[in-house]
């Protein structure tokens, strides 16, 4: 079994071009954890901005480790690089995007002979860290498994913890955790004393580079090289994570971005902006129009309904893209006050015209059901505004698709206190839509909405799951299930009903940077259908991020 894993390891290392392999002596050995596949851990600039960031210390070796039965060893996943299994590692740094993962996290560690519970480890086990937006959030339901999180962005907390990490690692293990947990940004659930760890943001982007290090074929963007443009949004969705927990917004300058796409043109004609929304950077025209004089192919992340970019469509086009996606959110303009999407469904409509008009030829449109006070009428509106753009798009060849995803409220948002709808109404409501588009030739795609409610519990639980996911005998539903019934909890207690303001959560142990106050005036508004502004270009107290 580990032979195969060895070759299979090889193999990929064979296609990718920019890996890094480095001698092991004499240095501090980490292994950046991805809890899913290869595909999808490469296509995630994340991890290779924390690949490329920790290899750049001359005393450190890292190397990559993800979870799938191909890389399987006798004991577990193995690196790519040296194909050494996790218990040779110092540290094991574990990126985290999504709380489905987690149940990937305890297979990785059950299948290392690794003890799953932090406190039943010692000296002989390396040090687990982990870090990404669900754990930044609410490291909570995971805090057995970890020995520290790291609270915001990996470039701002590296260096300290890397310091702190160098220096002790020859001390007893409690004596390294209390060391760790004086670092800014570092939560040390085993010694924490009850003061919020603040969350550590990067305030130059410009300090550091974030862009691809590694180009393979086996993922989603097999020749595209990765530029994040800009970090963060100010534009306060009520449901929005990424919005509140990457605040303030801050962008690279154009000069910058020019020099790092000459680099990437050296690895690929083709060129991926990065952003929350790409055509919020204020010099987003510019960059487009002489990316495409030099003669790179543009795609981007994500687009903004309000404002759009005709030179970022135009340059789209220009580079063969066929798939455009836009996020309305909820059908009606009730219900988009509600989220602050603060986009009118002439906004749209202008949106889709302009993608058909430059030749796109799929427009991609998300929405979410089950969003807090959502009606019948609501669900009839998103048929009828798909089917109305679709009238619009057919003459010009172009087709809509839709994905259609349950509402989950996510911790640090306005919308942390707002409960999930019921599995079996929104499976109703659901049908409901695609009934509505079954003549229309309409696609619809989206998650299990029984995944959605798991996402939901992970998402706002507390450290009583730890020892649920611990016992689970598989991943599956069923698994999860009887786990949570044996320790006495239940689904409804996590996500059908309301919580109220002031009272105690579990992800209190954060502190976002946003002010409790705000969240709960941001409710409010919610609540009135009142929307709320952008965040000003220059800095403010509104938040209390700045």
């Amino acid at each position: 079994m580990t032979w195969k894993a060895v070759k299979e390891a090889r193999r990929r290392l064979a296609k990718e071009k920019g890996a890094i392999k480095k001698d092991w002596g004499g240095r501090l050995h980490f292994a950046l954890v991805f809890p899913n596949s290869y595909y999808l851990g490469m296509s995630s600039l994340g991890l290779q901005t924390l690949y490329r960031h920790l290899n750049s210390y001359p005393d450190i070796v890292c190397e990559r480790v993800f979870w799938e039965p191909r890389t399987m060893g006798d004991k577990g996943p193995l690196s790519l690089e040296s194909q050494r299994p996790l218990g040779d590692f110092d540290v094991l740094a574990f990126s985290i995007s999504f709380e489905l993962d987690y149940f990937n996290v305890v297979q990785v560690l059950r299948s290392s002979g690794i003890p799953l519970i932090a406190a039943e480890r010692n000296e002989s086990h390396p040090l687990l860290l982990a870090g990404g937006p669900s754990v930044t959030a609410n490291p909570e339901p995971v805090s057995i498994f970890f020995d520290c999180f790291a609270i915001g962005e990996g470039e701002a907390i590296l260096p300290g913890f890397v310091e702190a990490t160098a220096g002790s690692l020859e001390a007893g293990r409690h004596e390294v955790l209390e060391i760790l947990a004086s670092v800014p940004g570092v939560y040390v659930p085993a010694v924490f004393k009850g003061e919020p760890v603040k969350r550590v943001w990067l305030a130059d982007l410009n300090s550091t580079r974030t862009t691809s290090v590694i180009l393979t074929p086996d993922t989603d963007f097999s020749d595209v090289y990765l530029i994040e443009i800009a970090r963060g949004c100010g534009r306060g969705c009520r449901f929005c994570l990424a919005g509140f927990f990457f605040r303030p917004f801050r962008y690279r300058p154009l000069e910058s971005l020019l020099d790092q796409a000459r680099e990437g043109l050296s690895m690929s004609k083709r060129l991926g902006l990065l952003a929350a929304a790409v055509t919020d950077h204020p010099q987003i025209d510019e960059l487009v129009t002489v990316l495409r004089r030099a003669g790179a192919d543009i795609s981007v992340s994500s687009l903004r309904i309000h404002p759009l970019s005709e030179a970022v469509i135009q340059a789209l086009a220009e580079s063969a893209t066929q798939t455009i996606t836009f996020a309305p959110e909820a059908g009606s303009e009730r219900l988009r006050r509600t989220i602050n999407k603060c986009v009118r469904e002439e906004d749209i409509v202008k949106a889709v015209d302009k993608a058909a008009a430059y030749g796109l030829r799929n427009i991609r449109l998300y929405f979410m059901i089950g969003l807090p006070g959502e009606t019948d009428e609501d669900i009839a509106e998103i048929a009828r505004l798909v089917l109305m753009l679709k009238e619009r798009v057919a003459a010009r060849g172009s087709r809509i698709s839709l994905s259609i995803e349950a509402f989950v409220p996510k911790a640090g948002t306005p919308l942390q206190w707002a409960p999930m709808e019921h599995e079996e109404v929104l499976a109703s409501r659901l049908a409901r839509i695609r009934s509505s588009l079954s003549k229309s030739g309409i696609e619809s795609g989206g998650e299990s909405l029984s995944w959605s409610a798991v996402q939901g519990v992970l998402s706002r639980g507390d450290a009583r799951l730890g020892p649920v996911l611990a016992t689970m005998p598989r991943h599956s539903l069923a698994a999860w299930k009887t786990a949570l019934r044996r320790h006495g909890l239940d689904t409804a207690s996590y996500i059908y009903r309301d919580r109220l303001p002031g009272e105690p959560l579990p992800w209190s142990v954060v502190d976002s940077g946003v002010a409790c106050g705000y969240l709960s005036d941001e409710l409010r508004k919610a609540s009135e259908g009142i929307e709320t502004g952008p965040c000003p270009p220059a800095e403010c107290a509104r938040c209390g991020v700045c």
